[in-house]
Parts: structure tokens; sequence; C-alpha cells
């Protein structure tokens, strides 16, 4: 890497932890997708760790759970149309990616999702196999990574 573009991925991450820039000023973020297995997908996302937010049912026809992680603005919500809506899943490069800090934690985790039936399977990307992480489909075919660093 150049001097320059090692300098660029300094400041980037310099940046990541001033917060958002003042002309998008986001309060929290949510990541919103629908599904046929809403309690299977409970059931996934609290066993890799995350607890339950809140919930809704028969709003206009949708159940909906969000689930995060206390005292954070970053949330997963998962809804369910009374008629059915999701689709297939996507390819196995659509990752949602946790980034877990050691590999004794990756290691828990992955016992955990282990024991409710969820097994590891190949990383599509190689980078993932070569940072050690251990990538597990949900309920719904959606891979999640789970890392052992820390991240960025």
């Amino acid at each position: 890497m150049s001097e320059h573009n090692a300098s660029e991925q300094r400041s980037a991450q310099d940046d990541s932890t001033q917060g958002w820039p003042e002309h998008l000023p986001v309060t929290q973020v949510r990541i919103a997708r629908p599904t046929d297995r809403l309690d299977a997908l409970v059931a996934f996302y609290t066993a890799l760790g995350l607890t339950t937010l809140g919930e809704f049912h028969d709003h206009d026809g949708y159940d909906g759970v969000f689930l995060g992680l206390p005292g954070t603005g970053h949330h997963l919500e998962f809804i369910h149309h009374r008629d059915g809506s999701p689709g297939a899943a996507p390819s196995a490069e659509h990752l949602l990616v946790f980034y877990l800090g050691s590999a004794e934690a990756v290691a828990a985790t992955t016992e955990r999702l282990a024991a409710l039936g969820h097994a590891a399977v190949d990383a599509e990307n190689p980078y993932w196999r070569n940072a050690g992480a251990v990538t597990i489909p949900d309920p719904d075919g959606w891979r999640v990574v789970l890392v052992p660093n820390a991240g960025i």
C-alpha cells in the first residue's frame, strides 16, 4: 500500500469515530426485510446475541420484530405479511457481518447457533476464511458472518 493510500485509510478510520456529518443527522439505522419465517429468525438472531427491542402485530396485515443491541442505534427489523412476501434469498455474497472482537466470541456464538441446527458453511469469498470468520446462513438463507476481530 502506498503512503498516500495508507494515509487515506487512516483518515477514513478517524472520520468513522466522529459521528454523522451535519448534512446527514442520522439518529438510528435500521435494516428491514420481509420473511415468512419470523419466529425462526427471532430465535436465530436472539441466539446470536441480539435482543428484542420491540414488535408489532397485525398492523395493516403485517407483524414485525425489531432486534438490536440495547443502547445503540443499529437495528434489524423483520416483517411478515399475512399473505406472504419475502421472495428468494440473495446470493452467497449478500452478508450481514458482525465483528465480535475475539476468536472465543466467534466460537461461542457458532456453538449457540449450531445447537439450534444452524451449521456453518463455506464463505463464497476467501477473504472471510482467511480472516478466520465463520459464515452461517440464517433461516431465510441470508448469510451472517462472524468475524473474530473488532472491525474498522
